[in-house]
């Protein structure tokens, strides 16, 4: 047995509300409606049983009298039917109604241990209606994309797995340095904690967790794994479009500095010019107005020494995000040798400034390896040795 228990480093000075929310949301709906209901027998007359009946019929090993299986069919059962996603009869509230449900106390416990422990570097890295809005498109999608290989069916699908399996996608993508902390129980030979590289743990759980299983059994299975499979690409999706759109982090400035002229009243000399021999002068008030009113290709012009510079004196002046926009640009484009790992490590201080500890963890390594002279890699382990990480057994 394999069960991720925590997750390192985390976020610092920060409550995730909203994933507390959402656990506390499908926790209640448990206690309040699925135990209660669970404990109600049905009545031979309620509507909705001949349509229950109809479907759960094909599946019944023949023999069983009809009064042993009314025997064992609950409101609950009922209750499933109407409000869980059921492709073969498709309702926009059952996309989302269907998501706080659950079919039994384990089911509930493993979907809310894998919220609690991924959900929260998540929230910290969306912010909180970003994440929830991302939560919930994520098991929209997660439900939509199982649909498309059960068409037709009538059984009701269920459960926040779609969702969380968005959040695994998107804590895949921002988070490729974290690691998890794994209780690995093989009795008699191993009863341990171990630590492992995140993305370990959420490819075992994307590919032997789901994949295979998706495969060999398709949708037949008791598990939705094509739900799993469609709510981790619809994180991933989701967090490709957001870091290559520049979607606004939750510690970016309102906005960014105003251009003080018009591009088109461009003086002499190119932009790019003007904005390098103001950076590289020191003059800091120009850069500033200059950067205001570049481009992008203007800015691919930029040495990362320059775009170092340049960050600094934009985080300075309250720009925070605009300066996280520089020095990504310069990283995605991959120049500048040694000064390259100058960039990652103002990056990882700026996150560790903004309590962001797993995004600082992954760029101070990233600094560390990217041929640092002897001060940026002093600097890269002074800030690594701040971040509080689990113990490696």
């Amino acid at each position: 047995m394999f069960l991720p228990t925590g997750d390192t480093p985390n976020p610092r000075n920060f409550t995730p509300w909203v994933n507390y929310l959402l656990i506390a949301a499908n926790v209640a709906v448990f206690l309040f409606v699925t135990l209660p209901l669970s404990a109600q027998g049905v009545s031979a007359d309620d509507p909705l049983l001949r349509a229950y009946l109809e479907v759960i019929a094909p599946r019944l090993p023949r023999g069983i009298p009809m009064r042993q299986v009314l025997a064992q069919i609950t409101q609950y059962d009922l209750f499933v039917f109407a409000n869980g996603y059921k492709p073969g009869a498709p309702s926009w509230s059952n996309l989302f109604s269907s998501l706080f449900l659950h079919g039994s106390f384990l089911h509930l416990a493993g979907n809310m241990l894998f919220l609690w422990i991924y959900g929260d570097n998540v929230e910290h890295r969306l912010g909180r209606l970003g994440y929830l809005i991302c939560y919930l498109l994520c098991g929209v999608g997660a439900t939509l994309f199982f649909a498309i290989f059960a068409r037709g069916s009538m059984t009701p699908l269920i459960g926040a797995s779609g969702a969380i399996s968005g959040v695994l996608g998107f804590y895949f993508l921002l988070f490729p340095r974290n690691q998890v902390k794994v209780f690995v129980f093989i009795f008699p030979f191993i009863m341990d904690h171990f630590l492992l590289p995140a993305r370990w743990v959420l490819g075992l759980y994307l590919i032997v967790d789901n994949l295979l299983p998706f495969i060999v059994v398709g949708t037949g299975s008791g598990v939705a794994h094509g739900a799993h499979i469609g709510g981790f690409f619809a994180g991933l999706a989701l967090a490709y479009a957001g870091e290559r759109l520049g979607w606004r982090s939750p510690w970016a400035e309102r906005r960014g500095p105003r251009r003080v002229a018009p591009r088109d009243m461009e003086p002499p000399d190119p932009f790019p010019l003007l904005l390098r021999r103001a950076i590289r002068g020191g003059d800091a008030v120009t850069a500033l107005e200059l950067a205001a009113g570049a481009r992008t290709g203007d800015l691919a012009t930029l040495s990362a020494s320059d775009c170092v510079t340049l960050a600094g004196w934009l985080e300075q002046a309250g720009y925070s995000g605009a300066a996280s926009r520089v020095l990504r640009g310069c990283i995605g484009r991959g120049r500048g040798g040694t000064d390259l790992a100058q960039a990652y490590l103002q990056l990882g201080l700026m996150r560790l400034r903004q309590g962001q500890e797993a995004s600082a963890y992954h760029h101070l390594l990233e600094a560390l390896e990217h041929d640092p002279d002897a001060d940026t890699e002093a600097h890269a382990r002074a800030a690594l040795s701040q971040i509080n990480l689990f113990r490696r057994r």
